[in-house]
């Protein structure tokens, strides 16, 4: 018996000119487009024409239907993504032109141009263009005033657990939340808090002070998760439980690119979910450079006498466990 052949395949490259687009937005009969209703207010960011690209689903049309919000914008990473719902009065400009933009542009670059406040803030990915200055997932990230308002699962929840189980007794417990820069200072604080130093004065002939958790470690393995997570289709946050014999720190989002569950972790692999937002982390002295944050770690806890950290990857989330002490 002779297999059946193969389905059509559309061309996917052809993309309509702006003539073509306006006749379809115009032709309220066409199934090439689908309206939704935009949100009451007169925000200009507010929901602007909602289109579908389901036209490759019906029969006949042998080409793409219009293509949504993320086709505008050249298919870019969901961190470069417009925040369709949301203003540049969202974000704290004040904050990007004193802390961030001073960090991230060379200084006699900054004093040499004479671009406007949306073309800086465009330059550096905070809105998608300067002629339509929507703020992008990054921007709301870094500069944003309330970031959870249109990112809802842009937090940290701290969690400290008296016992080795969720089930056992929550002793304290925090919501890290706001401005990326706001959300680690807030889990730092925590990590700090309860983290306990001992002195050891017989094992040399001076005193040598450790930790139960080296801080760098913690805060290169928060601040990974934090930065490499998806935040795309999810409202979960990032969870660290601290235990009393471990921390767990859980991310949503898998591997991405060419990291692999077989390969995480290993020295070299490295692939950027979020290249804008990591960008903006490292002006911000959040984190070094690209790609040292596990092996820093790792170090750190070698020399605090622990083993390195474990990691568990699936396709849904990364688990890494860090052991106390002994």
């Amino acid at each position: 018996m002779d297999a059946p052949d193969p389905p059509p395949v559309y061309a996917m490259s052809r993309r309509y000119s702006n003539d073509e687009l306006e006749a379809v937005l115009a032709n309220i009969e066409s199934d090439l487009a689908e309206r939704k209703e935009s949100l009451k207010g007169d925000a200009r960011g507010k929901i602007r024409q909602a289109v579908c690209a389901f036209a490759n689903d019906l029969p006949g049309h042998q080409r793409p239907g219009v293509l949504n919000e993320r086709r505008r914008h050249g298919d870019a990473p969901f961190d470069a993504q417009p925040l369709v719902t949301a203003e540049v009065g969202h974000l704290d400009v004040r904050r990007f032109e004193e802390e961030y933009l001073p960090r991230a542009v060379d200084r006699a670059v900054l004093e040499s141009n004479d671009r406007s406040l949306t073309e800086r803030l465009a330059a550096t990915k905070m809105v998608a263009t300067a002629e339509e200055p929507i703020p992008t997932v990054t921007g709301m990230l870094v500069l944003g005033a309330r970031p959870q308002d249109f990112v809802p699962g842009a937090y940290v929840q701290f969690l400290r657990i008296a016992g080795t189980t969720l089930a056992d007794e929550i002793s304290d417990e925090a919501r890290c939340d706001g401005p990326i820069v706001n959300v680690l200072r807030r889990l730092d604080e925590k990590l700090s808090a309860h983290n306990r130093t001992a002195v050891d004065v017989t094992s040399g002939p001076t005193e040598r002070r450790r930790s139960t958790y080296p801080l760098p470690a913690l805060q290169q393995l928060s601040r990974n998760a934090v930065m490499h997570r998806t935040y795309e289709g999810t409202n979960a946050p990032v969870h660290v439980y601290w235990f009393d014999d471990r921390i767990e720190i859980n991310s949503p989002g898998g591997p991405h690119g060419g990291v692999t569950a077989e390969n995480f972790g290993q020295p070299g692999v490295v692939s950027y979910r979020n290249p804008n937002l990591a960008e903006a982390m490292r002006a911000l002295g959040l984190v070094q450079r690209y790609g040292v944050g596990i092996p820093i770690a790792r170090g750190a806890l070698l020399d605090n006498g622990q083993p390195e950290p474990a990691f568990r990857v699936n396709g849904n989330w990364v688990n890494c466990t860090v052991a106390a002490r002994p």
